[in-house]
This record gives C-alpha cells, sequence and structure tokens, in this order.
C-alpha cells in the first residue's frame, strides 16, 4: 500500500488538512504501508518557502512522520513535459485555441450537456482528448462508485500554451510515477477524480507504468462547525498552529480528529494513537459531514492533560509558558485545567502575585470576608509543622468556630492569595505557597 499527503502551501495546514493527513497516516502505519509528503506548489505566487515551512512544522508538532519527501510538484516538470509530448505524439491529446466562448458556443450548438470537443490545431493550449463513447467510474471505498459519462465531459485543458501543465495533469502523472496505490482526500475533489483517471489512462496508453492499477479512492467527508456550516475561522481554531498555540496536546489533537468522520466498533472516544492505528480502516469513515466542535476537542484534551504525568506535564507547561519551577504549581492544578493555556491563568499567581479583581474583592473581602482573613492568618502562624494536612485542619477550624460554610472561609483566603476567586485547591495553595508568602498576602490583603 502506497498513499500520498498532498497539500498545496499556500498558507497554515487547516484542520481539515491536517485529518486528511492523520487518516493518510493512520492507512499507512495500519497496513505497513508507505506514505509519501507531496508538496503540490505550482501555484507559484503563493507556494513560498515560508508556506511549506508551515506545512512540515505542523506535521511535526502532530507528529506524523512520512516514509519518502517531502517532493516538489514543480521540481518535476520536466517528467511532467515528456509525459505531455507522449500523449501529443500518442493522440491522446492536442493543441487547441479554443476559448471559454467557443465552448459556450459548442455548447449551444450541441446541447448544454454535451461534453464540448476541439479540433487539433498548430498552436495553443492541450487539451485531453475524452472518449465519445463509455464512462469513468470512480470505485471510493467511502461513498461507493460514481459513474461520469464521457458524452458530459469537456475535453480538458490540461497544459497552458506556454508548456506548463495543469493541476489535474501533474496529480496524475505523479500518482502514476509514485506507484500510489491508494488517495485519500476530501471530497472537495470528487469532480477532479475522472480528469485525473482519464489522464492516467492516455499515460498508461503511451507506456507510462502501463500495468499499473487504478488506485482505490477515498474522498473524506467535509467539516462542519457545531451550528451544522462549513468549517471556517468563526468557529474558533482554523489551523494547526492555532490548536498548539491554544494549548492542545498533538495526542489528544490526533484522537479528535481521527472521529471526525470513523468510528470504532464500539464508539470508544478516549483512543491513544497506538489503539488508532490498530483499528483504523477506511471503511469505517461515514460519508457524512463530521461536525468539529472546539468544546469538544477541550473535553477529550482535558482527560489527556489529567492522564500526563506531573513531569511530563511540567516539561509541556515550561516549554508552552517559558517559564521555569513549575512542578509545585503544576501538580497542584492538573486536575482544573483542560489546556496548556488554562495553567497561567489559573496559578499565576504564585509566581508573579495576586491578580487585580476589584469585583472578587468587594464579594469576598467585605468585614466579615477581613474578619475571617485574621482567624486564618492567626491559625496558620501557629501552625508546625506548615503541612497540607494541618492547614486544612486549621481552616475548617475556622469554619466550625465561626459556625460559616466553608466557602466563606475558603474563597476569602482565594482572593488574598491569588488575587481572584478561582484558583487550586485552596489547601495545596496555602501549603505550596507556604507559612511566610501565605501570611505576606493576608497580611497585604487586609491593609489594602
Amino acid at each position: 500500500m502506497r498513499l500520498r499527503f498532498a497539500p498545496s502551501p499556500t498558507g497554515a495546514l487547516h484542520i481539515g488538512g491536517a485529518r486528511t493527513a492523520l487518516y493518510n497516516w493512520l492507512l499507512a502505519r495500519h497496513a505497513g504501508g508507505t506514505l509519501v509528503l507531496r508538496i503540490e506548489d505550482t501555484d507559484r505566487e503563493r507556494s513560498t518557502p515560508e508556506n511549506v515551512e508551515q506545512i512540515l512544522d505542523a506535521l511535526r508538532w502532530l507528529e506524523l512522520d512520512f516514509d519518502e519527501g517531502p517532493i516538489s510538484q514543480v521540481a518535476r516538470s520536466e517528467r511532467h513535459a515528456e509525459v505531455l509530448e507522449q500523449l501529443l505524439a500518442g493522440g491522446h491529446a492536442y493543441r487547441s485555441t479554443a476559448t471559454a466562448d467557443d465552448v459556450r458556443a459548442y455548447k449551444a450548438a450541441h446541447g448544454a450537456d454535451r461534453g464540448f470537443r476541439g479540433e487539433p490545431e498548430p498552436a495553443g493550449a492541450v487539451r485531453l482528448r475524452v472518449p465519445d463513447e463509455g464512462a469513468t467510474v470512480v470505485h471510493d471505498v467511502i461513498r461507493g462508485d460514481t459513474t461520469f459519462a464521457h458524452v458530459h465531459l469537456d475535453d480538458p485543458v490540461i497544459a497552458r500554451a506556454d508548456g506548463s501543465v495543469l493541476y489535474n495533469f501533474a496529480v496524475a502523472v505523479d500518482d502514476l510515477d509514485a506507484g500510489i496505490t491508494h488517495v485519500v482526500r476530501g471530497e472537495d475533489h470528487l469532480s477532479n477524480t475522472p480528469k485525473q483517471l482519464l489522464v492516467l489512462e492516455a499515460a498508461k496508453a503511451c507506456g507510462v507504468d502501463a500495468g499499473a492499477p487504478q488506485p482505490v479512492y477515498g474522498h473524506l467527508p467535509l467539516l462542519h462547525g457545531p451550528d451544522g456550516k462549513k468549517l471556517s475561522k468563526r468557529h474558533g481554531a482554523a489551523s494547526v498552529q492555532e490548536l498548539r498555540d491554544a494549548g492542545y496536546l498533538p495526542e489528544a489533537v490526533r484522537n479528535y480528529l481521527a472521529l471526525l468522520g470513523w468510528g470504532s466498533d464500539d464508539d470508544a472516544t478516549v483512543l491513544s494513537t497506538e489503539e488508532l492505528v490498530r483499528r483504523f480502516t477506511l471503511e469505517r469513515v461515514s460519508r457524512n459531514p463530521a461536525r468539529f466542535d472546539e468544546q469538544k476537542l477541550r473535553w477529550l484534551n482535558g482527560r489527556y492533560v489529567r492522564e500526563l504525568d506531573v513531569d511530563d506535564l511540567t516539561a509541556r507547561l515550561e516549554a508552552y509558558t517559558g517559564r521555569s519551577g513549575l512542578r509545585g504549581a503544576v501538580a497542584i492544578s492538573q486536575e482544573k485545567i483542560q489546556t496548556l493555556a488554562d495553567f497561567w491563568p489559573l496559578a499565576g499567581f504564585v509566581f508573579d502575585g495576586p491578580a487585580d479583581d476589584p469585583a472578587a474583592r468587594e464579594r469576598w473581602l467585605d468585614e466579615r470576608g477581613r474578619a475571617v482573613l485574621g482567624d486564618v492568618g492567626a491559625a496558620l502562624a501557629a501552625l508546625e509543622p506548615f503541612t497540607l494536612e494541618a492547614v486544612r485542619e486549621a481552616l475548617e477550624r475556622v469554619v466550625n468556630e465561626r459556625g460559616l460554610k466553608p466557602r466563606q472561609v475558603f474563597q476569602p483566603v482565594r482572593v488574598a492569595l491569588a488575587g481572584r476567586a478561582v484558583s487550586p485547591g485552596i489547601f495545596e495553595t496555602l501549603e505550596l505557597l507556604g507559612r511566610e508568602e501565605s501570611l505576606a498576602r493576608i497580611d497585604r490583603a487586609l491593609a489594602a
């Protein structure tokens, strides 16, 4: 089995492209096959080295490796020209100066659903000669067979008058030369497939890899947002780099993207990459549009975050934030965060001091709250040793002595320590800050 992922480097790798890369990778690894990375860089204005690097960067972050490539499509221009000449010499293609107006006039004379047929000319663009009889059938594992009657297909332009070939010709020749056996891509490419198959057949008729079988196709369903509309930037993160910057873990993203159109026999949701490789087949990919819901991704990412070893999570957070010495804060925050980006808003006060949240102060550091803080400060000052269990007992004693609800004691302390009404567990926070720093923050809150 030989597959290819063939992005056009015209910008960042979007989520739909990432899913296509993942499905090709999973299928190749499941079958022990080969994955080829081909960069379809024929759009020279938009296909910049920076955009190529964006794609490679996204694949590295997703941890999707490839066995061959990256192969530049433009670098194969001589090969494309060679095959084009073979098609012209064999009568499978011809030069034509026909314009869009000529095509419209032809259809007006022969019927709107009749495919355009031109006459060979000495110069002009190159058109592929489509047979009048028969049909091209696209065998698709996901969508079933789709038949395209030749009589309705125009002779497509496959090269410009200057000899530069067009997309459908280059793709077909590249797939043929690379021995690609399975083409897995978005369903927006379905209309291109009959043209590419006709190029393949013409090339084989001219002796180019004459014995190569037709590839197996799998056209993946579209991605929609939660509202059922085509996925776009308004639905949240639109590219792999945006997911990374938002603090998602690559293994969680792989898991979630795999479920956008594919499902396991038992409807399992949390699947390791190893399990995905073992289970993945094209036959279980749906033809119905899949919905990308970032809230579901957040939930799944939170599952992965909580299952990480503390040292592993610490290393990732230190790389993400550019800060060091985070382990203690990570240990007490792990159960409360869903993404790496959640960590600093939750626990940054440990390192940067209390936040400034007037609403939290007004609600919790009123006269009663300040009296509670005084009692807590006195109780903590007398603790020896200053351990998690001792802190818990001290605060619970204040709760009982004052006859208050726990949060009526814990929240004033939280606001004094963190500056806001949300933080990691209050006992764990006090233990991490230590007696001296905890009392200093309580004193500053009382003095404010």
